[in-house]
């Protein structure tokens, strides 16, 4: 009697958590208002007339080609897209079978907080501290290398090793480098130090690298993509269509800036309660809603205001919160994917809230679990919306019958959580009928990218005699 009196109790539990968790649950026809919103914004940055007040701001990269095997050299990249940074140094040649090779060797640095937040010239200074450890570690201060350098934040550039800094992403907040040439920054701050020389010959954003580098492994991929701290892509658009650059023949690639997509409005129906507590909570209120929704620098603090929000209608652990559950950004990303991805006896899950400062039962963790699986397939069907609208526009473009395309993908999200991959690529498949598409998992994309560009900038001015 006692059991089944629980066992009703339960059932009641799990259809209040389900009902709680149904806002989550995006359909078909959703995900198709998103796409058409998504290319629409496209459209209206691509157009001189339209960019300024597109939420998508479609910067032209100035990428134009791809490595074709016959650069050569050792090479320097840079990849500053998040609170690591990393130096790499990238041998690309012929193996002994006359097979063309990158090999890559990379030391990884954490930023310090005062570097992000202070001034442009404290973050640059690290960086070049950072370049000359390496290079001592490397044996190597006494060559000047050609320098890649990938830096993952909203650029417009002018030339390929020339861009100007838009805003800020990510928790960064480095005064003075907004509005600036990012490339100069990093010139002066080598000179400042002055016990090496660099030549920097293109900045790349991490979506153009990750492309750059798995088109070396599949000649296909002509989009690139990050799900990791952010969210954003980079596809190759026709060169008539790219209004903010000269010329008409050909392709260049176009960093379409998509996390920042809603941000004049058109999220608005989709956006819920706990997005717009963890946008006014973030250092940029306002921006970068879409990244918002889908972007690991957010998922887990999604999940906890969920989880409060449960706990103020008594559906779990009691009624009662932890100090630390009541803590913003106590719940991180990877437990996400960690509870998604434990086993049915939740021992885990149960690890995991316990360090929270809470007594969780077994349907406490069965109702968190689903709290992680609401927010995480919602992130990957508002991903897949945006990844098949560009693979829309690009079918379309191209008037083939079927686009045969491979995107490469790298970032956190993308790489570790055990079930986004999946829902995210069935997605795709399901919205964009006609593209053929194969995902190609991007290793070392940012640096080895970074180095390939350079390499063809180098081989470019060579040819054109710089």
């Amino acid at each position: 009697m006692r059991s089944s009196v629980r066992d009703s109790a339960n059932m009641r539990q799990h259809s209040k958590v389900e009902q709680i968790l149904s806002e989550f649950k995006l359909h078909e026809e959703d995900l198709q208002v998103l796409m058409s919103r998504m290319q629409a914004e496209m459209e209206r940055g691509l157009h001189l007339e339209t960019n300024e007040e597109a939420s998508v701001k479609m910067l032209p990269t100035y990428v134009r080609s791809t490595p074709d095997g016959s650069e050569v050299g050792d090479f320097l990249a840079l990849d500053l897209g998040g609170t690591n940074f990393r130096v790499m140094l990238v041998k690309v040649g012929e193996d002994l079978d006359g097979q063309w090779k990158v090999e890559t060797k990379h030391n990884m640095y954490s930023i310090p907080v005062d570097a992000m937040t202070g001034t442009a010239e404290m973050l640059f200074d690290y960086i070049a501290e950072c370049i000359s450890h390496y290079l001592d570690q490397q044996n190597m201060k006494h060559r000047k290398l050609p320098l890649g350098f990938t830096f993952s934040f909203p650029v417009r550039h002018e030339e390929i090793d020339k861009g100007i800094l838009l805003n800020w992403t990510k928790g960064f907040k480095a005064s003075g480098a907004e509005g600036n040439n990012v490339v100069g920054l990093l010139r002066d701050a080598i000179k400042r130090r002055g016990d090496f020389e660099m030549d920097v010959v293109a900045m790349v954003n991490d979506t153009v690298a990750t492309m750059i580098s798995c088109y070396y492994e599949d000649h296909n991929c002509e989009v690139g993509m990050i799900v990791g701290t952010g969210c954003n892509a980079c596809y190759m658009e026709e060169m008539y269509n790219v209004e903010l650059v000269e010329g008409e023949e050909g392709r260049m690639c176009v960093n379409t800036e998509w996390g920042a997509f809603g941000d004049t409005g058109e999220l608005e129906d989709f956006r819920l309660e706990y997005d717009r507590v963890v946008d006014e909570g973030s250092l940029n209120p306002g921006q970068q809603l879409y990244e918002k929704m889908i972007g690991g620098k957010y998922m887990g603090e999604i999940v906890r205001l969920v989880l409060i929000k449960m706990v103020n209608e008594n559906m779990v652990f009691g009624g009662e919160a932890s100090e630390k559950l009541k803590t913003r950004g106590s719940f991180e990303t990877q437990f996400v994917s960690q509870i998604e991805g434990d086993s049915s006896d939740f021992k885990q899950t149960c690890n995991i809230l316990r360090t929270l400062g809470l007594q969780p039962t077994m349907e406490d963790c069965h109702a968190v679990r689903m709290a992680c699986e609401s927010v995480s397939t919602r992130a990957a069907a508002m991903c897949a919306a945006g990844l098949a609208g560009v693979l829309q526009r690009m079918h379309k473009n191209r008037g083939e019958d079927i686009l045969k395309i491979t995107v490469g993908v790298d970032g956190s999200v993308y790489k570790l959580h055990p079930y986004f991959k999946e829902r995210f690529h069935e997605t795709v498949r399901k919205l964009a009928p006609a593209s053929e598409v194969t995902f190609i998992q991007s290793e070392e994309g940012s640096g080895r990218g970074a180095a390939l560009v350079s390499a063809i900038a180098h081989k470019m001015a060579c040819l054109i005699g710089h």
